[in-house]
């Protein structure tokens, strides 16, 4: 986990300044947050199968690609195929909570307004994981088609596209889960300090691109909404939790295990 201190950061697309901007992105505006730490990288499999262990949840389906058994080579890819759900089980049952929009915005961009992690470039192929494809075909005891072994990678990949505060992959690989009810419009009568989207409605919001995704997409203002039941293989999440303003800016000992983890594991 890393911290991201207290204090305002530009939120949203103006439209002059990004081309690309969606409705649902504008208007652009100063936001206050209180302190709070998020994840450096996006949830790995091999977390998320320390969970499913402990709490008999049912696995996540592509573990059952080669007969059911977990698939050591994807351990510290991240997770996906999971349900809105499964990502908010996961984080209280780790002790934390999903990060609200303008918390992983935030996360994401810095301060600053930025487009990017980065900066102001645009995303190449040498800073993120999108618009690839996958292998389409049948999985046995299964009625639908799925994208088998999609092209995901190691959530410590793209040293280059670290966030502002080290986030990894905030854009790219796959797009993640948040706490908040989406609302399209919702920014127009936003609150500026602390805001977590409606309190009601259909869809759970999620933000970065995925693999599968295009440019316009691989932005850190960019925001959608789906159904919190749907499990995909293009969606993750990481987890945030809130903190006292006496917090030691730092890494907890958690990512620190995810490192020596990453360390050991192979491609």
């Amino acid at each position: 986990m890393v911290l991201v201190p207290a204090g305002e950061f530009v939120m949203g697309s103006d439209k002059k300044a990004d081309r690309l901007a969606y409705r649902g992105e504008i208007p652009q505006r100063h936001v206050y947050l209180d302190s709070f730490e998020i994840g450096k990288y996006e949830v790995t499999a091999l977390e998320y199968l320390k969970f499913v262990l402990a709490t008999n949840r049912p696995p996540q389906v592509d573990w059952r690609y080669d007969g059911g058994n977990f698939q050591e080579a994807m351990a510290h890819h991240p997770i996906m195929h999971v349900s809105w759900y499964d990502a908010d089980a996961y984080c209280k049952w780790a002790g934390k909570r999903l990060p609200t929009e303008a918390e992983w915005e935030k996360a994401a961009r810095g301060v600053d307004g930025r487009l990017f992690p980065w900066g102001k470039e645009y995303a190449g192929p040498s800073r993120a994981n999108f618009g690839r494809t996958g292998l389409s075909g049948p999985v046995r005891d299964r009625p639908e088609r799925l994208l088998l072994y999609p092209p995901i990678i190691s959530v410590d990949k793209y040293e280059n596209a670290v966030s502002p505060y080290g986030l990894y992959q905030t854009i790219g690989n796959v797009s993640e889960w948040v706490a908040d009810w989406y609302e399209q419009d919702y920014y127009a009568a936003a609150p500026d300090r602390n805001p977590k989207g409606p309190e009601t409605g259909t869809q759970k919001a999620f933000r970065g691109g995925g693999w599968m995704d295009s440019t316009t997409t691989m932005r850190v203002a960019m925001r959608n909404g789906t159904d919190p039941n749907t499990k995909i293989n293009w969606m993750g999440f990481r987890c945030a939790r809130s903190v006292q303003p006496s917090t030691v800016m730092g890494q907890s000992s958690f990512d620190g295990d995810l490192d020596r983890q990453i360390a050991r594991l192979p491609e």
